[in-house]
């Protein structure tokens, strides 16, 4: 796997610096997202922790990936700017979980009453 810098740019309000890459991965699957990191830490002289991943996109057809990262100064700060679930992708958070409700039985139906015969019409007297 070979990465590529295509674009660097230093971000001073964000106190990060913004990296697109190009991934070569001849004759293997589009690298994880840790694998990025760690290749991506070591070119750019970076902790691992301090490097976000935000997406890596395969070229259809080819064996070459796109992506684009950020290299922040501190954890902290990328804990503050970051979206949360750009944080749990890169491990740098946990997962909310959400409570599971329970569902109310709905309410038992009455059986229905029995019904009275229909009402006779009353008997016309003839001759009268």
């Amino acid at each position: 796997m070979d990465v590529e810098i295509l674009t660097k740019r230093d971000n001073p309000l964000l106190h990060r610096t913004e990296v697109q890459f190009a991934v070569e991965h001849a004759k293997a699957l589009t690298p994880t997202r840790e694998a990025v990191r760690d290749s991506l830490a070591a070119l750019l002289k970076a902790q691992k922790e301090r490097v976000i991943v935000d997406h890596v996109r395969t070229e259809f057809g080819r064996p070459r990936s796109t992506g684009y990262a950020k290299v922040y100064a501190s954890v902290e700060d990328a804990k503050k700017v970051e979206r949360p679930h750009i944080l749990v992708r890169n491990k740098l958070a946990e997962a909310e979980k959400k409570e599971v409700k329970e569902k109310k039985a709905p309410p038992a139906k009455a059986p229905p009453a029995a019904a009275a015969p229909p009402a006779k019409p009353p008997a016309k007297e003839k001759g009268a």
